[in-house]
């Protein structure tokens, strides 16, 4: 692996692998990228999709999906703030007959992956040439056209006009309130990627509320972001403290050409300067609980190298309240001029190359169905060689630290099915799923991920149960179930179940 050592367990074991790192993937919906496979697909048949969706999310090792459920500033689920999406039905505006959000978090929890919901909060059309008598009957542009700009060709609610931010707020806040969902996820599209020649039409917005109070253009878009950030977060936790809020921003804040305190890099366009998504100010205010910067270059690669990057993201992360995920490029796999994406250890050694930093606490992969075509074996690499254990999300102190009480195992007894575990909670625990160990001889060692046979999430019972199918003739074994809550703060472990041998 890159640069030639093996990384060392964040526990401090031997073990290349480690028992806490976000494991994510993307699930877009925007043009039917990853789910549904097309528009207008009966209901059961979109179902049965995302299900096998999230068995081999769980089967690579995932612990987390995030799923893009307002795309173009329409959603996946009834909305006062939007249209039904046409990627669910083929016509912006028409219900699909059921509430694909609320399925989509209620299976994710069954297999116990965290569901980060996904907005886009300024894009309102993504084919080219559309205007607003394009849109829905029911669409919020065509009520509020002076909110809207048209940019490459492209519809945008204008970041700089106040009412328009407050709506994509109500917009989030919805989902906040009605849903179980465990994040709240933004990726890189905030101000639109320029476009060469023209400059993005808000010069009476800004005449009207920017000029004045700030030197120029730019340091006003980037206060309007900032303004939309810091709001959405003080709401979110204001409603749900447990709701974690996270972006997925472009991997160069700023090229060091520019600032000499940004990344060695020469991107063409960047965070600060293109997209006017000020990443450090987010990060230094503690507006949101984690980043993940989509860092989509390989070792080496001369204008954005994924070491030189990830040094730079490490230093500015470190010592504050927050988590650093990576956003990994699957899609390049075997699929870009950059020849270093034909070399199948390309994004294993990146994986690994991050483990030897206890700034990163895990990566999500852009997307599944990147990861599900399986390029020279990623698939399998990520089932056999990178995660082949599972893994708990890191906890977040700083909202909570506070672990459930110990479980209480009643019982572990072999049967034809395989071992059976029988357990209970104590009164008023809080815990949202539990860790089944398994050891044998005498490695009593909760760190080491290699004991973890599975994670189950809680059903709502006095009692839980779980069958050990994996277990093996002539193997002593002992059992230790853990509790934990849903920012992942683990309880100390039950006491230890001895099962004899079978014959």
């Amino acid at each position: 692996m890159f640069p030639g050592t093996m990384a060392k367990a964040k526990n401090g074991g031997d073990s290349p692998y480690v028992k806490r790192e976000l494991r994510a993937v993307w699930i877009a919906t925007v043009a039917n990228i990853d789910w549904p496979s097309k528009p207008g697909l009966p209901i059961q048949q979109q179902k049965a999709e995302y299900t096998g969706m999230l068995d081999k999310a769980k089967a690579m090792g995932m612990n987390a999906v995030v799923v893009q459920i307002k795309p173009t500033a329409d959603s996946f689920y009834p909305s006062n703030y939007g249209p039904w999406s046409k990627y669910l039905t083929g016509v912006q505006g028409k219900d699909p007959g059921y509430d694909p959000l609320a399925f989509m978090v209620e299976e994710a929890h069954k297999r116990n992956l965290e569901f980060h919901a996904w907005f886009n909060p300024y894009r309102i059309t993504l084919e080219k040439g559309l205007t607003i008598d394009n849109l829905s009957a029911d669409h919020p542009a065509r009520k509020h056209r002076d909110w809207v700009v048209s940019y490459g060709d492209q519809l945008y609610y204008n970041p700089g006009i106040p009412e328009a931010e407050d709506f994509i707020i109500d917009g989030v806040m919805e989902v906040v309130k009605r849903y179980d969902i465990d994040a709240v996820h933004m990726d890189d599209y905030f101000y639109p990627y320029r476009v060469a020649g023209q400059d993005f039409p808000d010069q009476e917005t800004y005449e009207k509320y920017g000029m004045g109070k700030f030197a120029n253009k730019d340091d006003w878009r980037r206060d309007n972001v900032n303004h939309l950030i810091k709001k959405l977060s003080a709401k979110i936790k204001q409603e749900k403290n447990y709701v974690k809020f996270g972006i997925s921003p472009f991997g160069v804040w700023r090229n060091q050409a520019v600032d000499p305190t940004g990344s060695d890099t020469t991107a063409g366009q960047t965070n600060y300067d293109d997209l006017f998504a000020d990443t450090r100010t987010w990060i230094q205010q503690g507006w949101i609980d984690y980043i993940t910067p989509q860092i989509y270059w390989a070792f080496g690669f001369k204008p954005a190298a994924y070491e030189k990057l990830i040094d730079w993201w490490t230093k500015e992360v470190d010592g504050r309240n927050i988590h650093l995920y990576i956003g990994q490029a699957d899609y390049k796999i075997a699929n870009n001029s950059d020849p270093a994406w034909n070399n199948p250890d390309e994004l294993p050694n990146q994986l690994k190359y991050n483990r030897l930093f206890p700034q990163i606490q895990g990566s999500m992969h852009f997307s599944f169905k990147d990861l599900d075509r399986n390029p020279l074996s990623i698939k399998d690499r990520l089932t056999n060689d990178v995660y082949p254990y599972p893994a708990l999300v890191p906890t977040m102190p700083w909202l909570d630290d506070a672990p459930p009480k110990r479980p209480t195992l009643m019982k572990a007894k072999r049967s034809d099915e395989g071992v059976k575990l029988l357990w209970k909670d104590q009164k008023k625990s809080d815990a949202a799923y539990y860790v089944i160990y398994r050891f044998e001889g005498e490695d009593f060692n909760f760190t080491n991920p290699k004991h973890i046979i599975a994670t189950v999430r809680k059903n709502g019972d006095s009692k839980q149960s779980y069958v050990d199918t994996t277990e093996e003739p002539g193997k002593r074994y002992m059992y230790a179930i853990t509790a934990v809550d849903r920012l992942h703060n683990e309880s100390k472990p039950s006491r230890l179940a001895f099962v004899k041998s079978a014959p």
